[in-house]
C-alpha cells in the first residue's frame, strides 16, 4: 500500500482533516478501498459520527495490493507526524507487505523546488487493533440547507463558543438565527439569507434545534478544508456539516441535537 501527495494544497487539506479528526476520536479506523479511501467512526460519547470518503484520484499517487485493507493508529500521533511537512516536500504514507504492524511516513523533497536545508525525514508508527463496526448511513431529505463562506463560520463560533455551552439554530423563510447563553451573557448572529452561499428551506417550516457549541466548534475549527461548509438541518434528524475536499471528495459529521426536557 502506497498513497502520495504533492500538491502542496492538498497536504494542507490532508493534515487539517486529521487536525479535526484527532478531536473527535483518539483512535482512527481507516479502510483502504480499490478507489477510495473511507474514514469513519464517532466520539466517545457517541453524539458525534465523522465519515470521509476521499477518491484515489485526488492522491498523486493511489497504489492499493488488495481491496478493503483496514489501519487502526492513534490520531494524536499521526496528526503529530504528518504537520511536520513542508511545501516542496511529498507526503508518502505506505505498508511494507511483510510488516503490517507499522505505517511508515517519508516527506522527501521534491527535486523541483528543493532547497538547501529541506532534509528527508522518515517515520515509523505503530498501528493498533481497533474494531469498529462501520456504519451505513441513510439518505435524508433535509427541512434547510444552507452555505457559508468557512471562514466567517470558524470565526463566528469561535466567537459563540465564549458565551455559553449551547447553540440553538433557528430556520425560517426569512433567515437563520443562532443564540447561545450563558453566566457571561447572551450572543445572538443573524444571518440574513442573501449573506448566504445558498439556501432553502421548506416552505412555512420552522426549525428550532439546541446543539452542544463544543462539539460544533470542533468541526468547524479550520478554513482549510473548503471555502464554504454546507450545514443540513430537519427537526427529526442529526444535523449534518458538509465540507467539499474537491474531486470527488468530501468529509461530512453528523451531529445529533439536545433534547428538551
Amino acid at each position: 500500500m502506497k498513497i502520495v501527495i504533492s500538491d502542496k494544497k492538498k497536504k494542507d487539506i490532508f493534515v487539517s482533516l486529521f487536525q479535526i479528526l484527532k478531536n473527535c476520536s483518539s483512535l482512527i479506523n481507516i479502510k483502504f478501498e480499490k478507489n477510495l479511501l473511507h474514514i469513519q467512526g464517532m466520539d466517545k460519547s457517541h453524539i458525534c459520527l465523522f465519515d470521509s470518503k476521499i477518491h484515489s484520484k485526488w492522491f498523486n499517487t493511489y497504489e492499493i495490493n488488495d481491496n478493503n485493507i483496514h489501519l487502526s493508529f492513534d490520531s494524536n500521533v499521526f496528526y503529530s507526524i504528518i504537520s511536520t511537512k513542508s511545501d516542496s516536500q511529498d507526503l508518502i504514507i505506505k505498508m511494507e507487505d511483510d510488516n503490517d504492524d507499522i505505517l511508515h511516513i517519508h516527506f522527501i523533497p521534491q527535486e523541483k523546488d528543493c532547497k538547501k536545508g529541506d532534509f528527508k525525514k522518515f517515520f515509523k508508527m505503530p498501528l493498533t487493533e481497533y474494531e469498529y463496526q462501520e456504519m451505513v448511513i441513510p439518505l435524508v431529505e433535509y427541512d434547510a440547507d444552507f452555505s457559508l463562506s468557512s471562514k466567517q463560520i470558524t470565526e463566528m463560533f469561535t466567537q459563540l463558543n465564549n458565551f455559553g455551552n449551547d447553540i440553538i439554530i433557528q430556520c425560517s423563510e426569512e433567515d437563520i438565527c443562532l443564540t447561545t447563553n450563558g453566566i457571561t451573557g447572551e450572543m445572538r448572529v443573524d444571518l440574513p439569507i442573501d449573506d448566504l452561499t445558498s439556501y432553502t428551506v421548506v416552505e412555512g417550516e420552522k426549525i428550532i434545534l439546541t446543539y452542544s457549541l463544543s462539539y460544533i466548534n470542533k468541526m468547524c475549527i479550520t478554513n482549510k478544508l473548503s471555502n464554504e461548509i454546507d450545514f443540513s438541518l430537519s427537526n427529526n434528524s442529526p444535523m449534518k456539516i458538509s465540507y467539499d475536499l474537491g474531486e470527488d471528495s468530501l468529509l461530512q459529521f453528523y451531529i445529533a441535537p439536545k433534547i428538551n426536557e
